[in-house]
């Protein structure tokens, strides 16, 4: 049976695009990090183990309608238990590094009152030993979307300033418990994208929205976004400032944020469409980049919220500039159409609602890009390159890690069609040329992290679509490589698919 996948594997190698077949890691720098990355709930399942407390995802999704299978992590990938077996698969890709996250309710089941959880120390010390015995990087995220539950009880997770003071206190164990090893920290993953889903669009806990955008027993989407993001980005500086004045000196490492990133393109040549795509962007990557390295909003989104948009003090302001970030992480999966909503009526009960704009997916019947299981996601390589750039010349030429870029299947695709995953190979090959065409122009490009290691539960989706260059079968946690996850493996090691896939067709 695995001789005759991996014949289906290799003769489907030989239909994947030429670009595919001629990418090398040659083309990128030598120090350039390749990796894989994942996150703590959507992994590690033990939800209730060696003295974890409740965290709010664990809450949420015990809740029904919550999530679109009705399912949820108790067990997930079971990589609590699994841990070592996945280090070697890791290890068998080549990766120069590992993105994980920690569950913030694994090492302080309550927050600060409860104290710290050993067991939930020793379960991250020996996850990082593992990987660095086997020479990879661990790259670590303090907030990947879930706290203890107790904080969202107490805090209303991010509206109340109190959390700010939690969040620093957590950030500081982890760098005393795991800062001698470790090299590179996140403060949080995707913010941007959190606030919005968590307090406009209510589908992340605490699940706060207002009419237009939903009807949930509270919340208030015109400021509510804005007050949680007003908490992490203080909480972000405050972690920062702590780094860099009491652990880098002596452990060597650096710290950064990571930032949801579409791709604007105007809908039309129009002047409206063309100030559309910038407010989407400034909404987007601005809101939460610029107070972290010039100190305060945006112009767009002060002039367009007023007063829904929070004050930064003076003594803030300092705060934010003198700490703001190492690197920037983007997690980018798609271009996307701006339309302006000023000039015209739109249906505003989306993700860019408030900036006044529509994305849009296609333009006179054509899309984007060619469509991905996850509704408004298209393959846009080409939007790569542009973010980078975007990013790369407005934040001081700051040093940038793609930290996120997947493609999604639907999980009731056949076996075989989920095993061998062309279109996945295709969509990573075009993305990685993108990054490689903008660092020979000269970006300041310093890594690239396919999501996701092994498909996994993806959020408010459940198990209904994966993302993995591994499959999982989700009822015996068996790891399967896909076409992907040997393709990357080759791109990584030398090896050359399409000279595999030659033979084959000279031989039949």
């Amino acid at each position: 049976m695995a001789a005759a996948t991996g014949m289906i594997m290799l003769a489907a190698l030989a239909i994947l695009t030429p670009s595919a077949r001629g990418l090398d890691r040659a083309d990128f720098p030598p120090v350039f990090l390749f990796g894989v990355a994942t996150s703590a709930y959507q992994i590690e399942g033990a939800y209730l183990e060696d003295g974890k407390g409740l965290s709010n995802w664990d809450v949420f999704t015990h809740t029904p309608r919550r999530i679109k299978d009705g399912r949820n992590g108790d067990i997930a990938d079971d990589h609590y238990h699994r841990y070592m077996e996945d280090v070697e698969i890791i290890h068998s890709l080549g990766v120069d590094s590992y993105r994980f996250s920690i569950s913030w309710a694994r090492i302080l089941p309550r927050g600060q009152l409860g104290g710290v959880n050993s067991a939930g120390i020793a379960f991250y010390d020996r996850l990082i030993t593992a990987l660095l015995q086997k020479g990879i990087e661990p790259f670590v995220t303090l907030h990947h979307f879930d706290m203890p539950q107790e904080l969202e009880t107490r805090y209303g997770s991010w509206l109340g300033a109190g959390i700010r003071e939690e969040f620093g206190y957590y950030a500081d164990v982890c760098f005393k418990a795991f800062g001698d090893r470790v090299r590179f920290w996140t403060t949080f993953n995707e913010p941007n994208l959190f606030a919005k889903f968590a307090y406009m669009l209510g589908n992340y806990p605490p699940a706060h929205c207002s009419p237009p955008f939903g009807t949930c027993n509270s919340g208030n989407s015109r400021r509510e976004p804005y007050v949680a993001a007003h908490n992490m980005l203080l909480s972000h500086a405050a972690a920062v400032e702590n780094y860099k004045k009491n652990y880098q000196a002596t452990q060597g490492g650096s710290i950064g944020i990571v930032i949801a990133m579409k791709w604007y393109e105007p809908l039309t040549n129009s002047t409206e469409d063309i100030l559309a795509a910038r407010r989407a962007l400034s909404f987007e990557v601005d809101w939460f980049l610029d107070p972290i390295f010039f100190g305060d909003y945006p112009r767009e989104m002060c002039e367009m919220l007023s007063s829904n948009l929070p004050k930064f003090t003076s003594e803030e302001k300092r705060l934010l500039r003198k700490n703001n970030a190492d690197f920037i992480g983007l997690n980018h999966y798609t271009s996307i159409y701006a339309k302006d909503c000023i000039s015209s009526p739109c249906d505003l009960e989306t993700y860019e609602g408030n900036a006044l704009v529509q994305a849009v997916g296609e333009r006179d019947g054509v899309t984007i890009g060619k469509p991905t299981a996850i509704h408004g996601y298209y393959d846009v390589p080409e939007g790569m390159e542009l973010i980078v750039k975007y990013v790369n010349q407005r934040y001081k030429n700051t040093p940038v890690y793609v930290t996120e870029n997947g493609y999604s299947q639907f999980s009731d695709n056949s076996m075989e069609d989920l095993i061998n995953d062309v279109g996945r190979v295709n969509y990573l090959q075009g993305y990685l040329t993108s990054i490689s065409s903008a660092v020979r122009r000269g970006a300041n490009v310093s890594g690239y992290f396919v999501w996701s290691l092994m498909d996994n539960f993806e959020w408010r989706f459940g198990f209904t679509v994966r993302f993995g260059l591994y499959h999982v079968d989700f009822e015996t946690r068996e790891r399967t490589p896909k076409m992907s996850g040997n393709w990357y493996r080759d791109f990584l090691t030398g090896s050359r698919p399409v000279d595999q896939a030659h033979t084959l067709r000279e031989d039949s």
